[in-house]
C-alpha cells in the first residue's frame, strides 16, 4: 500500500539541498533550479539536433563515420566494458550484503513513496520495455542458429548455451548497471537532498564547486545525449517490430515511409502521456503494460509446451548460475577475429546499450524509491526484474526453441538467419488464437514505446532544468520529439537493417564517455555511504554512552531506574561528577 502516491513529491515546495565540498565539510544551501539550466539544456540540444541534420544531409558519410567508430571502440574497449560490467555487479552485491545497505534513502523515519506493485512496475516498463518484446524470441533462436565460435554440440546443448547467453545479456548484470547509477542518484537525492542530477553524484570525488561549474554541465551532457540515443535504439526496435507485426497481419506494409509515420504518431502518443505527469501517465501505463505482458505471457505457457517451458525455465537458472563467473568474463580471445565479431555483436553491444539507457534508467527509479533502504533498492532492482526476465525469455524463447527441436521448425532460415523482427509473431501465429495473440503483443509494444519516450524524455527534462524534479512542460515535449525523430531520421534513411545497425552503434559508442562516470559515481558512493555509516555510528555510541552514565547516576541517586531517556550526554556527566562530590544535584 503506498503511502505518498497521492502527493508527487515535486508538487511540493523542495527543501533546499545542503551541498559539501567534502562529506565532512560544512554544509551550505543549493537550491532547486525551476527553469531551463541553459549551459546543459542548449548544448545537449544542439548536439542533439545536430545529429539528426546532419544523418538527414549526409546519411552516406554519417554511416561510414559511425561504422569506423565503432570498428575502433569495439577493438579496443570490448574487454573493458566486459570487466566493468562485471564488476558493477560485484559492487551491488557488496554493498547490499554490507552494513552500509541498512542506510534508508530518504529520512530514517521514511515510509516507500510508491508499493511495491506499483514500484516494481514502473521500474521494469523502465528498464527493460521494447527490447523484452523484441529480442524475447529472437536473441536464443539467434543464439540457437550461430552460437560462440568453437561452440560445440548436440542440438539440446546448443539449445541450452543460447538460453544461457541470453539470461547472461538480460540479468545481474544489466540491473547491476542501472543499479550503480539509480542508487547514486538515490542517495544525494532522497538522503542529501540534492536536486535531481547525476552531477551530484561526483561531489565527493570532485568537490562542490566543480560540481556546480564546468564538469558537472560536462556531466549532464554526456548524460543526456547518452540517454537520448538509448531511447531511440529502444524506439526504433519497437517501431520496426509494431510494423512487421502489422504486415504479417496483412494490416500494411513494411516500408520507410511506413516506419517514419509509426513513429511520428506513436511519438504523439507520447508527447501526450508527457503532459499527464508522472503519477497518472507513466503510472497507470505501466500498470496497464506489466499487466498486458502477463496475460500473453500466461496465454503462450497455457497454449505452448507447457511442463516443457517450466522445466526449462529451472534447469536455465541454473545452467546460468553455473557458468556465471565465465561468462562474466569472457572475451573470447582465442576464437580470432571471428570471435571479437561475435562479441561486439552480442555482449559489448548490450553493455553500451545498457550504459547508455542507465542515466534515464537510473534517474527514473532513483526519483521513484524515496524512503527504501539500500539492501531493500538493490534486492528489487536486482533480484526481481532479473526473475521475472528469466521467466519472459524462458517461455517466449523456450517456445521458439522447442519449435525448433520437437516441432515444425521454420524459424530460421536455410542459411542460419533469423528474421528478428517477425520472429514473435511467428511463435505466436502457431498457438490457438494466434492473430488476437499478436495483436496484443502489438498493443504490448507500442504501450512500452509510450512509455520508454515518456519517463525519457521526463529525466532528461529533469537533468537539463538543474535538477527540477517537476520540469516544465515545454522541455518535456522538446526531448519527446527529439527521442522520436533520431529514431525517424536514422530509420528513414538507412531502412530497418541499417537504420537498427546505426543505432545500436550509437549506443556502443555514447557509453564509453559515460563510463568512465559510472565508476566515479562508484567511488562517490561508496565514500558518501560509508561517512554516512560512521556517523551514525558515532551517534550511537554516543548514546550508549550517555545511557551508562543516565544508568550510573541513577544508582548513585539511590533510585531504582534511571533518569528519564534521552538526556543530553554533558547534563549526564555533570550529574555524576556532582554525585561523585558529595553535592546533590538540583534538578
Amino acid at each position: 500500500m503506498t503511502t505518498e502516491a497521492s502527493q508527487d513529491p515535486g508538487d511540493r515546495v523542495p527543501e533546499p539541498a545542503l551541498a559539501l565540498d567534502a562529506v565532512t565539510a560544512t554544509p551550505r544551501a543549493v537550491h532547486t533550479s525551476h527553469g531551463v539550466a541553459r549551459r546543459v539544456f542548449y548544448p545537449a540540444a544542439a548536439l542533439v539536433l545536430a545529429f539528426v541534420l546532419v544523418a538527414v544531409a549526409f546519411p552516406d558519410w554519417l554511416s561510414g563515420l559511425i561504422t569506423a567508430a565503432n570498428d575502433v571502440v569495439v577493438n579496443s574497449l570490448g574487454w573493458y566494458y566486459v570487466l566493468i560490467v562485471t564488476g558493477f555487479v560485484v559492487f551491488s552485491l557488496a554493498l547490499a550484503f554490507s552494513r552500509l545497505g541498512s542506510i534508508k534513502l530518504g529520512r530514517d523515519d521514511e515510509e516507500p513513496q510508491y508499493g511495491v506493485r506499483s514500484w516494481f512496475a514502473m521500474l521494469f516498463a523502465a528498464g527493460m520495455g521494447i527490447g523484452l518484446v523484441f529480442w524475447g524470441v529472437a536473441e536464443p533462436l539467434n543464439h540457437f542458429a550461430t552460437p560462440p565460435p568453437r561452440a560445440e554440440g548436440s542440438p539440446e546443448v546448443l539449445a541450452q548455451g543460447a538460453m544461457t547467453y541470453t539470461f547472461l545479456h538480460w540479468g545481474l548484470h544489466a540491473w547491476a548497471i542501472y543499479i550503480v547509477v539509480g542508487l547514486s542518484v538515490a542517495y544525494v537525492v532522497h538522503r542529501r537532498r540534492r536536486p535531481v542530477s547525476l552531477r551530484w553524484t561526483l561531489e565527493p570525488v570532485l568537490g562542490t564547486r566543480r560540481v556546480e561549474g564546468g564538469w558537472g554541465h560536462a556531466i549532464d551532457v554526456v548524460a543526456i545525449v547518452g540517454t537520448m540515443f538509448g531511447i531511440a535504439t529502444s524506439l526504433g526496435f519497437g517501431v520496426v517490430q509494431v510494423g512487421a507485426g502489422l504486415d504479417h497481419l496483412g494490416v500494411m506494409d513494411l516500408s520507410r515511409t511506413a516506419l517514419v509515420v509509426l513513429i511520428s504518431v506513436i511519438a504523439g502518443l507520447a508527447m501526450i502521456s508527457v503532459a499527464t505527469g508522472l503519477d497518472a501517465g507513466i503510472k497507470w501505463l505501466s500498470n496497464a503494460n506489466l499487466l498486458l505482458a502477463g496475460l500473453l505471457l500466461l496465454a503462450v505457457l497455457a497454449l505452448g509446451p507447457t511442463l516443457f517451458l517450466l522445466r526449462e525455465f529451472v534447469q536455465s537458472i541454473g545452467a546460468y548460475l553455473e557458468r556465471f563467473m565465465r561468462l562474466s568474463f569472457a572475451t573470447l580471445p582465442y576464437q580470432g577475429a571471428e570471435g571479437e565479431s561475435w562479441l561486439a555483436s552480442w555482449t559489448t553491444y548490450y553493455w553500451g546499450w545498457w550504459m547508455s539507457w542507465s542515466p534515464f534508467v537510473g534517474v527514473f527509479i532513483a526519483r521513484i524509491s524515496r524512503g527504501r533502504t539500500v539492501r531493500e533498492f538493490i534486492a528489487g532492482v536486482l533480484l526481481v526484474p532479473t526473475l521475472v526476465t528469466f521467466l519472459w525469455f524462458s517461455i517466449m524463447g523456450g517456445a521458439a526453441l522447442y519449435r525448433e527441436l520437437f516441432g515444425a521448425g521454420g524459424l530460421i532460415g536455410a542459411d542460419g538467419a533469423v528474421d528478428n523482427n517477425t520472429a514473435l509473431f511467428s511463435v505466436l501465429e502457431a498457438l490457438p488464437g494466434g492473430p488476437a495473440l499478436s495483436g496484443l503483443a502489438i498493443l504490448i509494444i507500442v504501450i512500452f514505446f509510450v512509455t520508454s519516450s515518456d519517463s525519457g524524455s521526463y529525466v532528461v527534462s529533469m537533468l537539463s532544468s538543474g535538477g527540477d524534479p517537476s520540469p516544465q512542460l515545454w522541455v518535456r515535449l522538446v526531448w519527446a520529439a527529439l527521442s522520436g525523430a533520431i529514431a525517424a531520421v536514422l530509420l528513414g534513411t538507412g531502412g530497418t537493417e541499417g537504420g537498427l545497425a546505426s543505432l545500436q552503434t550509437m549506443a556502443i559508442l555514447v557509453a564509453a564517455p559515460f563510463s568512465v562516470i559510472m565508476i566515479a559515481m562508484c567511488v562517490g558512493l561508496f565514500r558518501s555511504l560509508r561517512a554516512d555509516h560512521e556517523a551514525a555510528e558515532r551517534i550511537r555510541r554516543a548514546m550508549v554512552r550517555e545511557r551508562l552514565v543516565s544508568a550510573v547516576v541513577g544508582q548513585l541517586g539511590g533510585t531504582d531506574t534511571p533518569p528519564n531517556w534521552p538526556i543530553e550526554a554533558s547534563d549526564a556527566s555533570r550529574r555524576l561528577r556532582e554525585r561523585l562530590r558529595g553535592r546533590p544535584h538540583q534538578e
